[in-house]
């Protein structure tokens, strides 16, 4: 498969004998995601060769995961074959957000630069951390360090993600 597939969730393990796997949600929108006649797309988490496209039959929550079943996969041996690998969905199938949200996949690679004059650019950013109250964004600087900043709006001043750049005013303390 050419397109380019996104994360929603992993599965970890399968759940009794009829072909139910247990995913932990990597999204939002856990409820559109797996909802009934969901098409999805099972992936090792090497890359996207390989890629099967199922359909969520059933789902429900239970213990901070979603037992899903696919109208494909019949019983469990059909379905621990996939014990360890990603859900995705195509471009086409994400949900439009407000102006001052943002997908992870298009913060990550954005190069990061302060709102002093002259702009310092600091790094790119390489992962999201989400600890609880908010989102961390992952700083890498030229020299390999790395900048904790806080997704506050007192931070992230401003987030170009057509010119993968982000502006930020470096509070004290911050680096």
């Amino acid at each position: 498969m050419s397109e380019k597939l996104y994360t929603v969730g992993k599965i970890v393990n399968t759940h009794g004998i009829r072909g139910e796997v247990k995913v932990m949600p990597y999204t939002d929108f856990a409820d559109q995601r797996f909802a009934k006649n969901s098409t999805l797309y099972i992936v090792p988490e090497t890359g996207n060769a390989g890629a099967t496209q199922v359909t969520v039959e059933t789902s429900r929550y239970h213990k901070n995961m979603y037992i899903i079943k696919f109208k494909e996969l019949h019983g469990i041996n059909e379905v621990e074959k996939y014990k360890g690998t990603l859900l995705k969905i195509t471009a086409d199938m994400q949900e439009e957000l407000p102006d001052d949200e943002f997908y992870f996949h298009e913060i990550i690679g954005c190069r990061v630069i302060t709102d002093d004059e002259p702009a310092e650019e600091l790094g790119t950013i390489s992962e999201i951390l989400t600890p609880g109250a908010n989102d961390v964004w992952v700083v890498r600087t030229a020299e390999g360090k790395e900048i904790l900043l806080p997704a506050i709006p007192d931070v992230i001043l401003d987030v170009d993600k057509h010119n993968k750049l982000v502006r930020v005013h470096l509070m004290e303390g911050l680096l």
